[in-house]
Order: C-alpha cells, then sequence, then structure tokens
C-alpha cells in the first residue's frame, strides 16, 4: 500500500488547532461539560439547567458565561426566561461522541 502525501496550509491548520483547542478547555470543566451535555437534548432554560444539575445560581452564571464567550452556546430571551442551546453542530456531534463513549447505555 502506498504512502500518499497530503498537502496542506499549516497557517490553517494552526487556525484550526486554535479553536479546537479552546472548545476542549470550555469542555474541560466538569459543570460546563454537563451543561452542554443537558443541551444536546434541545434547548433549556436556565432554571430548567440548574434544577438539572443541581448547580446554583451564581456557578451556573459563571459557567453559562464562559460557554458564550467561546461561541459554544446559543442564548435566546422569552420574557424573563433564557434559554440556551449547543451554537455548532461540530460541538454538538463532538458530545454526542463523548456521550457515546463515556456513557454508554446498559
Amino acid at each position: 500500500m502506498e504512502s500518499q502525501t497530503h498537502t496542506f496550509d499549516l497557517e490553517q491548520m494552526r487556525a484550526a488547532a486554535n479553536t479546537a483547542s479552546g472548545t476542549l478547555r470550555a469542555l474541560a470543566h466538569q459543570d460546563r461539560l454537563l451543561l452542554l451535555c443537558q443541551m444536546t437534548h434541545g434547548e433549556k432554560s436556565v432554571s430548567e439547567l440548574e434544577e438539572l444539575l443541581g448547580l446554583r445560581q451564581p456557578s451556573l452564571s459563571q459557567q453559562l458565561g464562559v460557554l458564550r464567550n467561546e461561541g459554544l452556546v446559543n442564548t435566546r430571551r422569552d420574557g424573563k426566561r433564557i434559554f440556551y442551546s449547543v451554537a455548532d453542530p461540530k460541538v454538538l456531534q463532538l458530545l454526542i461522541t463523548l456521550y457515546a463513549l463515556y456513557c454508554p447505555e446498559e
């Protein structure tokens, strides 16, 4: 079997690696990962996330802020309620893969 030589744009790869490492840094925090995992099942309100994960409001707000700053979640306001959803289909696929690897159903 012959090896194929792949050409690549180093700057493009650096940019992609920078994006991927930022995403992985955000996912490396247990609470943020749990928040995103809940959002893989669809949009969730802040109160739903608080109840599902048992996180207190200050910590929840801080972690959602990090996810917003990293561009990993979308927000939608409906009156006084704010809803969150996974923003990037690539991140959603990564979360689904992580779930399949680490949370297999028995």
